[in-house]
C-alpha cells in the first residue's frame, strides 16, 4: 500500500507517517545466486544448497546487502512525492540485519517517516525501512533510508 505525498509541502509534514505494508516478495535461489555474481560474493552458506543443508541455518540464506538493496525495491511501494522532478538516494544510516532471510521465505517493506526538512533545492526525507520476514517477530533487515525529492 503506497502513501502519496501531494508535493514538498506535504513530505515536511509527513515525519510519524506509517507506511505500508508492501505484497509479499518470495527470496528464491536464482536471486540469490544472481545477487552472488552481480557482487562476488559466492560463499558457501548463499550458493551451495547442499552444503548449507548442514550448515548454521539448514538451508542457503540471502545475503545481508541483498536484503538491504530491496529497501530500493520497496521504498517506492511504500511512498510517491508527487508534483517533483526527480528523487534520488543521498545514503542510509543504522543498518542491522536481526534474523536472517533463508531461501524460500517471503519478505516485506513497512516503514515510517522519520524525518523531513528542507534542503538545498528540495527536502530532505529519512524513512525507517523495515524489512519484514512472514511468521517471524524478527525484521530481516532495518534501515534509516535518505532521500532528497527536488520540485
Amino acid at each position: 500500500m503506497s502513501t502519496s505525498f501531494e508535493n514538498l509541502a506535504a513530505l515536511l509534514q509527513a515525519p510519524g507517517t506509517p507506511l505500508g505494508p508492501t505484497d509479499w516478495l518470495e527470496i528464491t535461489q536464482e536471486r540469490i545466486n544472481q545477487f552472488a555474481e552481480a557482487t562476488g560474493d559466492h560463499q558457501w552458506i548463499h550458493v551451495d544448497p547442499e552444503r548449507a543443508k548442514g550448515g548454521p541455518f539448514g538451508a542457503t540464506i540471502a545475503h545481508g546487502y541483498l536484503t538491504l538493496s530491496l529497501a530500493n525495491l520497496f521504498l517506492p511501494e511504500l511512498m510517491t512525492v508527487e508534483n517533483t522532478s526527480m528523487g534520488v538516494n543521498y545514503g542510509c544510516e543504522k543498518v542491522r540485519f536481526p534474523a536472517p532471510v533463508r531461501v524460500g521465505t517471503r519478505l516485506r517493506g513497512s516503514g515510517e517517516v522519520i524525518s523531513a526538512e528542507e534542503v538545498k533545492g528540495g527536502v530532505q526525507v529519512v524513512v525507517r525501512v523495515t524489512v519484514e520476514i512472514e511468521n517471524s517477530d524478527r525484521p530481516a533487515c532495518v534501515v534509516d533510508t535518505i532521500s532528497r525529492f527536488f520540485p
